[in-house]
């Protein structure tokens, strides 16, 4: 999706002066090309890994995300924290534990049978548990943004839903026609 950190940083301003602080949580890839093609310029080499794919751990999206909103919004002080930590921070509740046990009950089945892969529901099979081809499961997968949970997340937090970047082939990313 389109990003503009300055309108961006903008309405995080107005939350902050509303709630003395704000949190932002950011996938690990977000402004990846941007954020790499600003390291090269730096004359930073970024390692990649066995698919060819930036080490994300290098190129460390939060770090750069926290820096430039910090200055944007006159932060006093930014913490960057992962997902992992987050993610821990609550119990499980009875629908996780369900998920978590479906998933491991399925693993084992399909290792008992030799059958290899990434246990999860298959998007491109009707969303049914099974164990997903390795060789179908890579990064760069474009997220829908028109998913109808996400647009009602966008509506909560009050952040625009921005336009659909398309990326090319060669890493040249170009708007796709705008959201309905």
């Amino acid at each position: 999706m389109q990003f503009d950190i300055e309108a961006e940083a903008k309405r995080l301003r107005a939350v902050m002066d509303e709630q003395d602080c704000v949190n932002v949580f950011v996938s690990e890839g977000a402004c990846l090309d941007q954020i790499v093609r600003e390291m090269e310029a730096k004359g930073e080499s970024i390692p990649r890994d066995a698919f060819g794919h930036y080490k994300l751990d290098s190129v460390n999206v939060g770090q750069w995300f926290s820096k430039q909103f910090a200055k944007l919004l006159g932060a006093e002080k930014a913490l960057v924290q992962k997902s992992g930590y987050f993610a821990r921070s609550a119990a499980a509740n009875v629908d996780d534990l369900r998920l978590i046990q479906s998933m491991v009950d399925h693993a084992v089945e399909c290792g008992l049978r030799g059958e290899s892969g990434v246990v999860g529901h298959d998007e491109d099979k009707g969303n049914r548990l099974r164990a997903i081809e390795f060789a179908r499961v890579k990064g760069g997968k474009p997220f829908e943004i028109e998913t109808p949970w996400f647009k009602e997340l966008l509506k909560e937090i009050r952040q625009p839903l921005g336009h659909r970047i398309e990326i090319k082939h060669g890493g040249e990313k170009v708007p796709s026609i705008p959201p309905q």
